[in-house]
């Protein structure tokens, strides 16, 4: 066939969409690796020992007074198989937080690799890594927990540079009216691989073993390595299946915004960009709410709700699900009103990113009191991690606007920040519930919540922006940044841009 004469791949799909789909479902690997632990360690661990060794260690201490739920209902009584490991919950905490400790080294040399020299690779060896460490999971476990955490951390490496990768190829791939959608069909993928991972992680752990969990889910990543090495490049001038149309529509819309060349990063003037700093802030302060969402859940529906794994896997599955179905519904509406003129991308950044934030602060307040009726428990959790989904086209989204040049570093450095939640969660949930695993011990974890929710609202709707830096163009090869009349169209003019690929 023609050059001139295809129309994407095959005729079928315009090869940035393919970037976004299978983008998509690298994070769905990447987040449903990252969760699968925290649902098969509750069939891991052996309860019953680990209840005898607690009421030993407590029967020396003053009585504390637990407030616990009882149900009416065979659900508490529904026992989970002891597992072989004896593992405190500080210990639990401690292995489920080690995922987090290579995340932070690997996201900022992550994010320059993927800028400097290939995305594409960079997120190839992402989930290679966090394929081979899963499936070594089941067998580190039973020599030491050490050497567990070793893989969790090997994990973490790889996890680290999913976000910074995927930054790089939206900034070369997404168009300026397209951005929102495809921002959050990638990222809407953690959410999709959190509602596999945790459904079918319960699943395998109670019918099968919870070493299958780790088996199955790793080996099925093999399929995803092999299409992605021959169907996703780095951008438009270097696919071979791509159509001369879509190159040329591409390189006319993002000429000026990004150029391939390799520059210094600017540090001293990000470091002194309040846009920048309300991204950090929203994004730090946030995560804290995701991760207690991401990682804890499990463990509130189990100890609270009194649910087994394969129940609260429903619950929390149905969450994300839905989740993912809000976070494109939201962004396309988005993208229309901003194709329309009727809002700006400084408001679109800011209403999605209140949604992520009001929302779950008002859920986690409803828990911190709702006791212990078990519908309105759930149905508030479901919610939050619903209405969570405004991150991803809200200030996960905002790095590409303010500096598509320097989007994979710039989310590095947030996301470095705001990986910090994600290790210090599970050690302040263990270290609180270790003591008292009541309602009162989960209150303080809310309300800990509640306020870090307060901050991003204030921070990020006083100083977000979605127009790009002046820094942005820094060594930009004396390339000059051309307004175009009308980001629809490659040559300004009011044709609409899809009529140039036919």
């Amino acid at each position: 066939m023609d050059t001139e004469q295809k129309k994407g791949f095959f005729g079928l799909i315009q090869c940035r969409y393919i970037v976004a789909c299978l983008g998509s479902i690298g994070m769905a690997i990447a987040y449903g690796l990252k969760v699968n632990l925290s649902v098969a360690i509750v069939t891991m661990v052996n309860h019953t020992a680990l209840e005898l060794s607690n009421s030993q260690v407590q029967s020396d201490r003053p009585p504390i007074q637990h407030s616990m739920c009882l149900f009416n209902d065979s659900n508490h009584n529904s026992i989970i198989e002891d597992g072989p490991f004896k593992w405190s919950n500080t210990l639990q905490g401690t292995i489920l937080s080690s995922y987090f400790w290579g995340y932070l080294i690997s996201l900022i040399p992550g994010g320059r690799i993927a800028e400097l020299f290939s995305a594409k690779w960079v997120m190839f060896f992402a989930i290679a890594i966090n394929t081979i460490c899963t499936l070594l999971t089941p067998i580190t476990a039973k020599i030491h927990y050490s050497i567990l955490i070793m893989m969790r951390v090997g994990q973490g490496i790889g996890g680290g540079v999913t976000f910074p990768a995927m930054h790089v190829l939206l900034a070369r791939w997404s168009l300026p009216n397209e951005r929102s959608v495809m921002s959050s069909v990638v990222y809407a993928g953690t959410s999709l691989g959190t509602v596999l991972s945790t459904l079918s992680a319960g699943i395998i752990a109670d019918y099968i073993n919870w070493e299958a969990v780790f088996y199955i889910m790793g080996g099925l990543n093999v399929i995803w390595l092999v299409l992605w090495v021959f169907f996703v490049f780095d951008d438009a001038d270097s696919s071979p299946i791509i159509s001369e149309n879509e190159k040329k529509l591409i390189n006319s819309l993002l000429k000026g915004n990004y150029s391939s060349a390799k520059k210094s990063f600017p540090l001293k003037q990000v470091l002194t960009s309040m846009p920048f700093w309300a991204i950090l802030i929203a994004h730090t302060c946030s995560n804290w709410g995701w991760y207690m969402i991401l990682i804890e859940l499990p463990l509130y529906m189990k100890s609270i709700l009194q649910l087994n794994v394969s129940e609260s896997s429903k619950f929390i599955s149905l969450g994300f699900f839905l989740m993912w179905v809000f976070s494109i519904l939201l962004s396309r509406s988005l993208d229309y009103f901003r194709g329309k003129k009727i809002i700006t991308t400084t408001f679109a950044r800011k209403i999605s990113t209140l949604i992520a934030s009001v929302i779950p602060l008002g859920c986690f307040l409803g828990l911190s009191y709702i006791g212990c009726s078990r519908g309105g428990a759930i149905a508030l959790t479901i919610l939050a991690i619903v209405a969570i989904a405004g991150m991803f086209c809200g200030f996960l989204s905002n790095h590409i606007d303010i500096a598509p040049n320097y989007a994979g570093t710039l989310v590095a450095f947030t996301n470095t920040i705001a990986t910090i939640p994600g290790i210090v969660v599970p050690m302040f949930v263990g270290g609180l519930i270790e003591n008292d695993p009541g309602i009162y011990s989960w209150r303080i974890i809310f309300f800990t919540t509640i306020i870090l929710y307060i901050i991003e609202i204030f921070f990020y709707v006083i100083f977000a922006s979605g127009e790009e830096q002046d820094w942005n163009k820094n060594n930009n090869d004396n390339v000059e940044a051309q307004p175009l009349k009308n980001p629809q169209s490659p040559d300004g003019s009011k044709q609409d841009y899809k009529a140039t690929l036919n």
